[in-house]
């Protein structure tokens, strides 16, 4: 960690967070076929047809030389497209040949001596399931026994889906038609739920808290799973504020929202997209990019989005998006100026608006939410003032989904990275204005391309804005003083005013060098709360 001597003259702050190259993949199962599963053979003849060691009297000529000979085997994920393959060797003192047939046309060889473990590694290109075969030889003995396990690979893929909701408790849509009691949890059904199929891993949801009467906080996870400390929505009484959640799935297809408040709230969640195991589109981070603003005409007709109105933007070959094979973007999107409450509605072009909401605002408010919308066939997104005056609109990508894309998913369980109030943390006191904290996430070359995290700010002294970017810096350049000033960026991640607590997702980039930095765009102080929640890492 380095600090800066004097962190309001345009200083940073850095902390070295937990490795988290293995956090996603190290409660991960374990794929398991005992040595009792081996099949055994004479080298020279065809395959014969299995049947177990334990049931299969060897004869004399079929390797009674090594009587023992057999393999188990263990598999588990080590990254998200990774395999880690334990063959537990039970043999004679003896040379053996090892062959590793993956499930995807690739064959490894190795050896052994007698009883031992061999380990090896493996990559695959496309996340599913293959079977892993492996024969291990005896030439003395004319013998082999062959051995497979199924393994499925640890990341996910996104598949967009909506946006449609799936959760109203005002009007009994997907739960109980009453709010959601202090302290309890709204029950969603997630898997299995219209056309996501059973197995998801992952969803995408907007979750909005309305009809609040005191302050709290919202918390999702996965059914089953022990309640995180971290929050993924807070409010304050009369508020109504969304954010967007990448929350797991339990195994049985249930998500748990939970309502931190002191008084009971209603919740509204709308599906965008989910993750399976399956190949599907990875993701590509991206610096953020304005590609929206209608104070200045970019991507759309200058002047103030009107009430009920609606635009279409181009998303795809522009910037640093692809042309083609884009099925869902990334967005971060801002109201600001509106002249009456409302919200805005984001979805592909070419559809009807749908009932989901994705940023709710009051008069005069700027608010930011990110957003994760499906990409319309000509390329386009759709933007629509639910409010019944004027608003102005900005949108920034910050990273687009696509079959070409690599980048898979693998969820953690959520932990709080950073907290300014927290004595014991390595960045303690408040955020300056105009200063960051860099924070190195991943090692330059691990494949790790993103995070997705919730930050939040409060104590907030002044108006202004966070913005989160990749660092161009390495930690090495700054542990040894030699890192140069980023620039500043000028898209927002969360806007707040004076006094407000606001939190937001972040789809963060760790460009080239791992290390991604949060600054405080505003004159006065801060205090920030950043939680993760996953990774992406290609294959």
């Amino acid at each position: 960690m380095a600090h800066a001597a004097d962190p309001a003259t345009g200083g940073a702050r850095g902390v070295t967070t937990p490795d988290l190259t293995q956090a996603g993949v190290k409660d991960g199962p374990t794929f398991h076929s005992p040595a009792d599963h081996s099949t055994r053979q004479t080298a020279a003849t065809a395959p014969a047809t299995k049947t177990k060691l334990a049931a299969a009297p060897m004869a004399e000529t079929a390797g009674s030389a090594n009587p023992t000979l057999a393999v188990g085997l263990d598999a588990f994920g080590t990254t998200a497209h990774a395999i880690e393959l334990d063959s537990s060797v039970t043999s004679s003192t003896t040379p053996l040949d090892i062959s590793i047939a993956w499930g995807d046309g690739a064959t490894t060889a190795a050896s052994a001596s007698g009883t031992q473990i061999v380990s090896s590694e493996h990559t695959y290109a496309e996340l599913g399931t293959y079977t892993v075969k492996v024969t291990v030889t005896d030439n003395a003995a004319n013998t082999t026994v062959t051995n497979e396990v199924a393994f499925t690979t640890a990341g996910s893929d996104y598949t967009p889906y909506g946006p449609t909701r799936l959760l109203d408790t005002r009007n009994g849509t997907g739960a109980p038609k009453s709010k959601v009691a202090a302290y309890t949890s709204a029950h969603l059904k997630v898997g299995g739920n219209g056309g996501i199929p059973a197995g998801v891993t992952a969803v995408v949801l907007n979750v909005t808290v309305t009809g609040t009467t005191s302050g709290g906080h919202v918390t999702a996870f996965a059914d089953g799973d022990d309640r995180p400390s971290t929050s993924n929505v807070n409010f304050v009484p009369g508020q109504t504020v969304p954010n967007l959640v990448i929350v797991p799935v339990g195994p049985n297809g249930y998500v748990n929202l939970y309502n931190g408040g002191w008084e009971s709230v209603d919740l509204i969640a709308d599906v965008t997209g989910y993750f399976t195991q399956t190949a599907s589109s990875g993701y590509t981070p991206l610096a953020p990019q304005r590609f929206v603003d209608t104070r200045s005409g970019t991507g759309t007709a200058k002047g103030q989005l009107a009430g009920y109105g609606s635009f279409s933007t181009q998303i795809t070959g522009l910037g640093n998006v692809p042309a083609s094979g884009v099925t869902a973007v990334a967005l971060n999107v801002t109201v600001t100026n509106p002249r009456s409450d409302g919200h805005l509605t984001v979805y592909p072009s070419g559809q009807q608006a749908p009932t989901a909401s994705n940023v709710n605002f009051t008069t005069g408010q700027t608010i930011a939410n990110s957003v994760i919308v499906p990409v319309g066939p000509d390329g386009k997104i759709s933007v629509r003032n639910g409010g019944w005056n004027p608003a102005d609109v900005i949108v920034d990508v910050v990273g687009y989904y696509s079959p070409q894309s690599k980048g898979s998913y693998l969820p953690f369980t959520p932990e709080r990275m950073i907290d300014t109030r927290d004595p014991k943390d390595p960045v303690y006191g408040p955020l300056a204005g105009r200063d960051y904290i860099y924070t190195a996430m991943a090692e330059p070359g691990s494949g790790i391309t993103g995070f997705v995290l919730n930050a939040t700010v409060t104590n907030t002294k002044d108006s202004g804005f966070l913005a989160v970017a990749p660092d161009p810096n390495t930690l090495d350049e700054y542990d040894n003083n030699a890192a140069g000033p980023p620039a500043p960026p000028t898209s927002s991640t969360l806007n707040w005013t004076t006094g407000k607590t606001v939190p937001n997702l972040v789809q963060a980039s760790t460009g080239g060098t791992g290390v991604i930095d949060f600054w405080n765009q505003s004159d006065g102080n801060i205090d920030l709360v950043v939680d993760v929640f996953g990774m992406y890492q290609d294959n």
